[in-house]
């Protein structure tokens, strides 16, 4: 179904291509309100690579640019903390008041109850935004240095003209050495609002699938675990699939969002016209939202890495997303022996 390169060949496991912004949390109170904050590093694609490292102990890396100043440092010291090699980034040089290029920022309060989650994204003329095709040395990463797996999304896509271009040109080189191609279609509007919306995004999404073979998320399906129907899922799969012959891996996380602070989670994939559905985590306590799909894909990545079964990887993939709700910050805390514990438990109620 996925042919693997073997370990031996390549120094990394993962490799992920994305924006790693710092996003400032002001704990329990509101981002109007707030006098303090904690500092995370964060980011869709990033956040896979990172719990790939420091959960599941793979050897990832992040291709990213920032802007070469104290932001920038600080942001690289998070990475490192965060055990992904920081050897693929592109420093870029600015000026005093980062007029030519700036890293990305975002504010997140973590919601409580009744109070939904807010964010606000201050990511306008970033670095890796004027990353453009020709910049990177994929050929290098993919076989002279050696990549197993390469994971991109819509994000990254979605943050000017040029990057849909690199994440094209970075598919293409990774299909030709042999490499996994993973691609989230995550969508955030506040990166399309001027460019087209949704349908713009759509179609950016369409034009990257065809060099995918895994992708996380199903177009024109609602992931509520309440509403879930199998036939209804399948059917949604299967016609990307169909699309995008290509694809051997569609994949979801399943969720009810009950408040800010409870959640029913589960997650589901299709791949050679059937569906393996993990099993389903009822009322999970939330304390940070922020990455818990990203940690679904990292599991799902970890479990085909490691050669398990499809229905091993979504459970594995479960397991990690529901225990990332239990993780401050972007990235999770849990270590492998607590993401085995969960996956393999029959009793959902030991994660509570």
């Amino acid at each position: 179904m996925i042919d693997l390169k073997p370990k031996s060949e390549s120094t990394w496991d993962l490799v992920s291509l994305g924006e790693v912004m710092l996003r400032f949390d002001p704990g329990d109170d509101r981002i109007h309100t707030a006098r303090t904050f904690r500092v995370w590093e964060g980011g869709g694609e990033y956040n896979v690579a990172r719990n790939l490292a420091k959960c599941f102990r793979l050897d990832a890396a992040i291709v990213t640019a920032l802007a070469d100043n104290q932001i920038g440092r600080l942001v690289e010291d998070l990475i490192d903390q965060g055990r992904v090699d920081t050897s693929e980034i592109i420093w870029r040089e600015t000026d005093g008041i980062s007029r030519r290029a700036r890293n990305g920022m975002y504010f997140m309060e973590r919601g409580f109850g009744s109070r939904t989650p807010v964010g606000c994204s201050d990511r306008g003329n970033t670095a890796v935004s004027q990353l453009k095709a020709g910049d990177v040395d994929w050929q290098s990463i993919f076989t002279g240095t050696g990549t197993r797996w390469f994971h991109t999304g819509g994000i990254f896509a979605g943050l000017s003209e040029s990057t849909a271009e690199t994440a094209a040109e970075a598919m293409r080189a990774a299909k030709a050495a042999g490499t996994v191609v993973s691609y989230d279609l995550n969508y955030r509007h506040s990166l399309w609002a001027d460019r087209g919306g949704r349908d713009a995004a759509d179609e950016a999404n369409r034009e990257l699938l065809q060099y995918s073979d895994v992708v996380f998320g199903v177009s024109g399906f609602d992931p509520g675990l309440a509403k879930y129907s199998e036939n209804v899922f399948r059917d949604a799969a299967a016609k990307m699939s169909d699309a995008n012959p290509n694809l051997s891996v569609v994949a979801t996380t399943l969720r009810d969002v009950l408040s800010a602070s409870e959640h029913d989670l589960s997650g589901v994939c299709f791949a050679d016209g059937e569906v393996r559905k993990a099993k389903t985590f009822a009322g999970v306590e939330v304390l940070d939202r922020v990455g818990s799909g990203d940690a679904f894909a990292a599991g799902v990545i970890f479990g085909i890495l490691s050669g398990r079964s499809l229905a091993d990887a979504v459970e594995v993939g479960a397991a990690s997303a529901v225990l990332s709700l239990s993780s401050l910050g972007d990235g999770s805390s849990a270590t492998l022996e607590e993401i085995e514990r969960v996956s393999q438990s029959s009793d959902t109620a030991a994660i509570r």
